[in-house]
């Protein structure tokens, strides 16, 4: 059960991530302005890393732990559930985006 509320609370956290992200690059353009340079480039891969190692973290940060700790069925189910609460999430967005 406690692996399941983990599971829910970092599938939202990545949710809540992706949203913050996505608002920042959806308003990029009055945010920073309009200046190609490579400045820009730079920034936005930095904000890619950052994202990799924050989503990263999110997914699979405890289950390695757990799974270093011997605890390797309750890693395994964490990881899955994780990844399962995430695809519940996508779907919902999909199917309200389809609707809409």
């Amino acid at each position: 059960m406690e692996n399941i509320k983990v599971a829910i609370v970092n599938s939202l956290g990545v949710s809540v991530y992706v949203a913050i992200v996505a608002m920042v690059m959806n308003n990029a353009e009055s945010l920073f302005g309009m200046e190609d340079s490579i400045i820009s480039v730079v920034g936005f891969l930095m904000l890619f890393v950052l994202s990799a190692g924050v989503v990263g973290s999110l997914v699979i940060g405890k289950p390695i732990f757990l799974y270093l700790d011997g605890k390797k069925k309750e890693a395994i189910n964490l990881l899955f559930g994780t990844l399962g609460c995430l695809a519940v999430l996508t779907v919902l967005l999909l199917v309200y985006l389809a609707i809409k």
